[in-house]
């Protein structure tokens, strides 16, 4: 319950005052960077994160625990006990400030590189104004992407260091701090250092930028890639390339033609030129070196340039010894290995970025017994897995292809991958399929699912995020994203990056309830039941919650088809309070006769809902059943249906059913009632809600 509650007034603050966004980034573990430097400044103190202690969690888990020798020796300094002046910036951030320590992080670090060239998405990640000599109180603060929404991470300026040095990223010439300050904050958000050993330049990207990534292996290079790298940097995306190394004795190693192997390059632009009247597609590239340029063919000064006209020559600039050059694209897919595009979203551009991607984001969990169907491979529950709807109105400017298509590039990421590695846990195996649907209503059951195939799928990958960059008619879809396997929980977001608008939104019914009520008459009553019900209730005429506990139970019991571990105290009194009209707490013979053909019909819905005849129903057929029922439940609702009735493998017996469908009805019929001008709100005091939830 707290739980849900804590998820609910997030998502709240989210959508009411846009906390999580690139402009209220969250207080990451709730700590305030400028509450906690103040705070230090008024007592004199040093800040200490008691959320990230200096000490061997902080290091790691395994390689860098307590007793690995890895992690001998290992103290923690601030600067300021390092050296005498020590600098957060000099001069600005370039990539001397980025040099890889004991750590196998070095796809963060050519993520840093990356993102030193680009200085207002720097300014985004590393928050100017601070310093060690201005306001300094021992804490600093940075701002990553993390799993859709931006957190403001602080953390204090204890690093670990062995025989007086740092142990991880430090700067060149040693007195520059804000790289190893940022790499401890990333740990941080991610449990430790050591989980930040083995990765991806694209998942640093992600993080740094919010924005979406694509990477292609230059030997499987598909048609029209420098079609898409045109388009992409038309869009503002950022775009790096390397070159693939056979072992660490080649980091850096320099060929003969002067490209520098396991380095992070960033390409700059694509153009088409005219060499001799022949069309030569080019791509300029850069070393964030800022020298140690390539030689080879289009290079600063080679003789390939005065094939070309003099206008359209100095228009690219191509002779200036700043590491920035120019390549064929046909040099660019023999030489490179990589080609990362990291598109962004629109508030990431500047207000001089004409075209933007169209950008839509969800949230969504696999919640096992409701909403972890699996792949289709599983047709008993792969319907139940969360559903998107994207409808693609408009065609492409300028196709890369030369065909009218929509593009849509979409990405499926599950939440805190590298916090979990601590407990040994894997990842999901995660992928997702799309089917073409022109409807857009409510969501989709086996009936339409299962009748038709997939307009487009991505793979199945155990990765952080798999993404597919598509190429569809326009039209309606649906995409459902799922893990392989059902009965796997997780928390995933759902990104979709199309070129022109596209609404997209959940595939979730609107929470209603239509519940047919039996108007019922004295006349109405059978004899023979008027009989039974004076035998059963007694001199009084009416049954208690305590009698109904009973009758239930042995009508029940009587009763093969269908298995029950017996009515509980609590449906029984929630039976009555919803059926209890004259308010005397019990239940009258017309009550009861409503009771009597309320059961007859639940117990229909329950057995055609009993696929296999066990008694028993299967939590994936519940959204089905409630609906049969007369209740419309989104997926949130039904998680929290789940978790409450279902058992252990996830079976809902009768009386939990029952119980479920009373429940439902009673919360829906309070909340009707309060709400006097159907606006559905409601607004409650402390006293009035607690008298309702504990009614």
């Amino acid at each position: 319950m707290a739980s849900t509650a804590t998820e609910l007034a997030r998502r709240k603050a989210r959508e009411e005052e846009g906390v999580g966004s690139r402009a209220n980034a969250v207080a990451f573990g709730g700590q305030d960077f400028q509450k906690l430097r103040g705070a230090c400044l008024q007592s004199g103190t040093l800040f200490c994160d008691p959320a990230f202690p200096a000490g061997w969690d902080a290091l790691g888990f395994n390689q860098l625990g307590r007793y690995s020798p890895k992690t001998t020796g290992v103290e923690w300094k601030r600067p300021t006990e390092l050296c005498s002046d020590p600098q957060f910036i000099v001069g600005g951030a370039d990539r001397t400030d980025i040099c890889q320590g004991a750590l196998g992080d070095c796809w963060l670090l050519a993520a840093i590189a990356s993102l030193t060239l680009n200085p207002r998405l720097l300014e985004r990640v590393v928050p100017p104004g601070q310093s060690f000599t201005q306001q300094y109180a021992g804490i600093f603060h940075f701002q990553f992407w993390q799993f859709g929404e931006w957190v403001d991470v602080v953390v204090d300026d204890r690093l670990p260091v062995r025989d007086g040095k740092l142990l991880f990223v430090h700067s060149a010439e040693g007195r520059e701090f804000w790289s190893a300050l940022l790499e401890k904050a990333y740990a941080k958000v991610n449990s430790s250092y050591e989980a930040l050993t083995g990765g991806s330049s694209i998942e640093g990207f992600e993080d740094f930028t919010g924005g979406i990534s694509e990477s292609y292996d230059l030997q499987e290079a598909p048609p029209f890639l420098f079609q898409v790298v045109r388009k992409a940097l038309k869009l503002g995306s950022l775009l790096g390339c390397s070159i693939d190394i056979s072992s660490s004795y080649e980091t850096e190693a320099v060929t003969r033609q002067k490209l520098v192997k396991g380095h992070a390059y960033s390409i700059t632009a694509a153009q088409q030129v005219h060499h001799l009247g022949s069309p030569v597609e080019l791509l300029r590239i850069r070393n964030p070196w800022g020298q140690v340029e390539w030689t080879g063919a289009w290079s600063d000064g080679s003789r390939e340039w005065d094939g070309v006209q003099p206008g359209e020559r100095s228009s690219l600039a191509h002779s200036a010894d700043d590491g920035e050059f120019w390549m064929s694209y046909a040099d660019f897919l023999r030489h490179f290995s990589r080609l990362d595009i990291c598109n962004l979203t629109p508030d990431a551009l500047g207000g001089e970025q004409v075209a933007r991607w169209s950008y839509s984001q969800f949230e969504g969990v696999w919640r096992v017994g409701a909403t972890a169907g699996g792949c289709r491979n599983y047709t008993a529950t792969f319907c139940s897995n969360p559903q998107f709807f994207i409808r693609l109105e408009d065609v492409d400017d300028e196709p890369h292809d030369g065909e009218d298509g929509c593009t849509a590039v979409i990405g499926l990421m599950q939440r805190d991958a590298r916090r979990e590695r601590r407990f040994g846990r894997d990842l999901n195996t995660v992928g997702f399929a799309l089917y073409q649907f022109q409807g857009g209503g409510a969501h989709l059951g086996p009936d339409v699912l299962l009748r038709v195939g997939a307009a487009a799928r991505s793979p199945f990958i155990n990765l952080r995020e798999v993404c597919v960059r598509l190429k569809l008619p326009p039209g309606g879809y649906v995409v459902v994203p799922s893990t392989f396997e059902p009965h796997r929980k997780g928390s995933f977001i759902l990104r979709v990056f199309t070129e022109k608008s596209a609404p997209c939104r959940p595939m979730e019914e609107e929470v209603d309830a239509d519940v047919q009520e039996p108007d019922v008459k004295q006349e109405d009553v059978d004899p023979h039941f008027k009989r039974l019900f004076l035998q059963i209730a007694g001199n009084d005429s009416e049954i208690s919650a305590f009698e109904l506990q009973q009758i239930l139970d042995k009508v029940i019991s009587q009763r093969s088809d269908v298995r029950t571990d017996g009515f509980s105290l609590h449906t029984c009194r929630n039976i009555i309070s919803l059926l209890d009209t004259d308010g005397t707490g019990t239940l009258g013979l017309l009550e009861f006769h409503r009771l009597w053909m309320k059961l007859q019909r639940y117990l229909d819905i329950f057995k055609g809902h009993d696929s296999d005849a066990s008694g028993t129903m299967s939590s994936h057929e519940m959204r089905a059943a409630l609906a049969e029922a007369g209740f419309q439940v989104n997926s949130a609702v039904l998680q929290e249906v789940v978790s409450r009735y279902a058992d252990s493998s996830f079976a809902i017996d009768f009386d939990c059913f029952v119980g479920c469908l009373i429940r439902l009805e009673t919360l829906i019929k309070m909340f009707r009632i309060l709400d006097k001008n159907q606006q559905k709100k409601i607004q409650l005091d402390l006293q009035q809600w607690l008298c309702l939830c504990i009614n």
